[in-house]
């Protein structure tokens, strides 16, 4: 995710190098041969691109829209996993009852929420396709990662694991059958939130909607040159510049928005956000190895 501050202007107009580039070199073209050689008078009227650029701007507007709308759901769904962490743990604590304040029951709880934490993380890493079980094994047991191997969706499995230990202290008699309950609706919230991260994930943009949109951009900035020419004359270089920058800037933002989970500095920060829930988790079972918050180092701009 980009911060407020520290985003360099070479990262924002780096996205549109080539674009700009290309538009140099157009533009200085025909404005040279327009002032110096006259192999060919062509000139349109500014009506025309303003006419495509118009219908560009629709374009770009709903492009960005949607865009926008699918990293705001990621970010609402990352929300809710956080909330529905800190109640998972929550529950368990508050539910289980131990009146001799047991080793067994502490050590249950304690590896709950480790693997609780490790799911956040794998669920990230999956997210990102950069999945390593190596990376979250401080949090599990061995059985538990010879559990998980067999599989190709760790989340899930972790999650199968969570509902193997509930029925295992409901029939231990730590929970009832109401609190087993009322702690699996949470659990199936945590699942409902994984489908969603995985619909966003493999749900791909309209192809031909970006193909077209980028289409139409090309064959405005094309023909722009040409209207602004008798106009501004060899200055048209400048204006082409500034005008197809803007077009090209707002194309590009949409473009890395619409994916949330691709290990771009636009990404949604799902590694940070699983940091902040260790920490919250680790706190309330009075666990005294808490990691340190996440933070951009003095030169970054982003968090993932």
């Amino acid at each position: 995710m980009l911060l407020k501050n520290n985003i360099p202007i070479g990262y924002v107009f780096g996205k549109i190098k080539f674009e700009v580039l290309f538009v140099t070199i157009y533009a200085t073209i025909i404005a040279l041969e327009d002032k110096f050689f006259h192999f060919f008078n062509i000139s349109i009227p500014l009506s025309v691109p303003m006419v495509l650029g118009t219908v560009l701007s629709l374009l770009l507007a709903f492009k960005s829209n949607q865009a926008y709308d699918r990293w705001w759901e990621a970010r609402i769904v990352w929300g809710a996993i956080v909330n529905d962490s800190r109640s998972l743990i929550r529950q368990l604590s508050c539910f289980i009852e131990d009146p001799y304040v047991s080793v067994e029951v502490r050590e249950f709880i304690e590896r709950f929420t480790n693997r609780q934490i490790a799911w956040c993380y794998s669920l990230g890493m999956s997210l990102r396709n950069s999945m390593s079980i190596e990376k979250i094994s401080k949090y599990l047991t061995e059985a538990e990662i010879a559990y998980i191997s067999k599989h190709d969706n760790i989340p899930n499995a972790l999650l199968e694991l969570h509902a193997k230990d509930l029925r295992f202290a409901l029939q231990a008699g730590w929970l009832n059958k109401f609190q087993q309950v009322e702690i699996d609706v949470t659990l199936t919230k945590l699942t409902d939130s994984m489908g969603k991260c995985e619909r966003i994930k493999n749900t791909v943009f309209p192809v031909t909607y970006t193909l077209y949109t980028h289409f139409a951009l090309f064959f405005f900035v094309l023909l722009l040159p040409f209207a602004l020419l008798e106009i501004f004359g060899i200055l048209e270089v400048l204006m082409v510049i500034a005008i197809s920058s803007a077009f090209f800037l707002i194309e590009k933002m949409a473009i890395h928005l619409q994916d949330p989970f691709e290990n771009k500095p636009t990404d949604t920060p799902m590694t940070a956000i699983a940091r902040t829930i260790e920490i919250n988790l680790k706190q309330m079972i009075d666990d005294q190895n808490v990691p340190e918050k996440l933070k951009p180092l003095e030169k970054e701009y982003y968090l993932l």
